[in-house]
């Protein structure tokens, strides 16, 4: 499997839903200092909400009350088991900031992650090939976990907003 890009991925109804729910100002926001699995970065911080983790991080736990409304995501990846969901925020910066390419671990093989972009703006994701892709709100892109990848700040918008979802089919 390849990297997969689906725009549209939600109806407008359903994501302007989750939209409202997570960019919403009483969503609450968690301060992170660490991004990429690497803590003390000087100034390199994010804000993170944990949305869902399953036992292979030990425990088998819904985080957030905000879990039920990304059901639709969910059934739309055909996800069988769900490892790990977290939303993340990154602040606007003067110039774009690449963070470290990372995989995301877990004990499953064959794991798949999902990016759903929460707004539009000029942070993006890349992969260890040079491969871009753009923030556009309701995009979703896929690929195995084991890809090297990496996101961005932007500099166009006050902040951007990703949820990943780490899953198998």
């Amino acid at each position: 499997m390849k990297v997969k890009i689906i725009d549209d991925f939600l109806d407008q109804s359903t994501f302007k839903n989750i939209h409202n729910e997570i960019m919403g100002d009483a969503f609450p926001w968690y301060f992170n200092d660490s991004i990429d699995f690497i803590s003390g970065e000087g100034e390199r911080f994010q804000f993170v909400h944990m949305l869902y983790r399953d036992v292979s991080e030990g425990y088998q736990v819904v985080h957030s009350p905000s879990f039920q409304i990304l059901v639709p995501i969910i059934e739309k990846l055909k996800s069988k088991i769900l490892i790990r969901v977290k939303a993340n925020l990154l602040t606007q910066t003067p110039d774009i900031i690449e963070n470290k390419l990372h995989i995301d671990r877990s004990p499953y093989e064959r794991q798949s992650t999902s990016i759903l972009y929460m707004n539009t703006n000029n942070g993006y994701t890349k992969f260890e090939d040079g491969k871009i892709v753009k923030s556009k709100a309701n995009r979703m892109v896929t690929f195995p976990a084991s890809m090297k990848h990496t996101g961005t700040t932007c500099t166009d918008q006050k902040i951007r907003v990703v949820i990943n979802f780490n899953y198998l089919k």
